[in-house]
């Protein structure tokens, strides 16, 4: 038994030593790391070189970056009203064509036939209405007579006018100026009103077809000119707001937004990507500040700025942000010096030796 009480003590005692030394060997370290930049060793006091710049508030032109697509500003499948076999095209295939130009025509020989018959009961009708209107002015018929003459006179006219409006649509006419596709079909072949024959586009203005996120869509005005670039190509194209949906779209929760963009060369295709850059609301006397000066916080975010050779933390408020700087609503004023570096070695009241960069 007293054995087991001595080993006890020893075991007691040894850890009552291990103990003392490691509060010893803790209490050296921290000692010699107080002091030095970035808490590695240095002289106690010692200003901890950092960079800053100086708040200077100036004029901010902020603008919203978005993707689009360009549209054709008129696109149809060319299509004929009635069905027969095509007796000629007449026009090349991916060419300009104008407004009112015919491009196919449909097989009319039986409605040419019957053209040609209406008109002939047509003039027999009217002569006999001419002979009844003699007859009754000489009071040799009835007025009922008469007018049995002149309805039928009316119906053999209209019925004319109707076998012409189906002549005119076995034509098939451009209904507006643009360029035309590859057709489908070949002379000599049977088409319906299904068939696509062709189809016409035109591109000159082309329509820019883009969404915004729904915060900037108070900041949307027709008339107000974009820029926008295509993919492959550095030129800056203009174009001009003409059309804004009227609501936000619940899924995507963007702004649908149209635009209109010169284009005789026709150098601009429908279908193309577009990155569009949206100018929104000049700021004046903007305090902008460099990204990396920014720390996130539980709170939001903070910057640590130079007073008397000491870091002081202030709490900031942003809202855009560039591919460089940040836009400071509240918590800096001119004259600040906001540092940009070494600030996550930096504490509250750490000393600081500021080299000022330019901003």
């Amino acid at each position: 038994m007293k054995i087991k009480y001595i080993v006890y003590a020893l075991l007691v005692v040894l850890f009552g030593v291990f103990v003392a030394y490691r509060i010893k060997s803790n209490n050296k370290r921290d000692a010699g790391g107080k002091g030095g930049p970035g808490g590695k060793g240095g002289p106690p006091g010692a200003s901890i070189p950092v960079s800053g710049i100086v708040v200077e508030p100036k004029n901010f032109s902020n603008s919203l970056s978005v993707t689009g697509s360009l549209e054709a500003n008129e696109q149809i499948e060319i299509r004929s009203e009635v069905s027969g076999i095509i007796k000629g095209l007449y026009f090349k295939e991916g060419s300009n064509v104008r407004r009112g130009q015919a491009l196919l025509k449909i097989n009319d020989i039986e409605l040419q036939a019957q053209l040609s018959q209406a008109l002939t009961r047509e003039k027999l009708a009217a002569e006999t209405e001419r002979r009844a209107k003699l007859l009754l002015q000489k009071e040799a018929i009835s007025k009922e007579e008469y007018d049995i003459a002149l309805a039928d006179k009316s119906t053999l006219q209209a019925a004319t006018r109707l076998i012409r409006a189906q002549i005119s649509r076995t034509i098939v006419v451009a209904p507006f100026s643009g360029r035309i596709g590859l057709r489908t079909v070949s002379v000599g072949g049977y088409v319906t009103p299904a068939t696509v024959v062709a189809s016409l586009i035109s591109i000159n203005p082309i329509k820019v077809i883009f969404s915004v996120p729904e915060k900037y869509s108070q900041q949307m005005r027709t008339g107000s000119t974009i820029q926008f670039s295509v993919a492959g190509s550095a030129t800056k194209h203009s174009a001009t707001v003409y059309a804004i949906d009227p609501g936000i779209n619940t899924t995507s929760r963007t702004l649908q937004i149209a635009a209109r963009a010169a284009n005789p060369g026709g150098d601009l295709l429908p279908g193309s990507f577009a990155k569009v850059d949206l100018p929104l609301a000049t700021i004046t006397d903007a305090i902008l500040i460099p990204t990396e000066a920014v720390i996130p916080i539980e709170q939001g975010k903070k910057v640590f700025v130079a007073r008397n050779g000491k870091a002081v933390e202030v709490v900031i408020e942003t809202t855009t942000r560039t591919e460089k700087e940040v836009l400071v609503t509240s918590g800096l004023q001119r004259g600040d010096t906001v540092l940009t570096t070494g600030i996550m070695a930096l504490k509250a009241d750490s000393p600081v030796k500021v080299k000022i960069t330019p901003n």
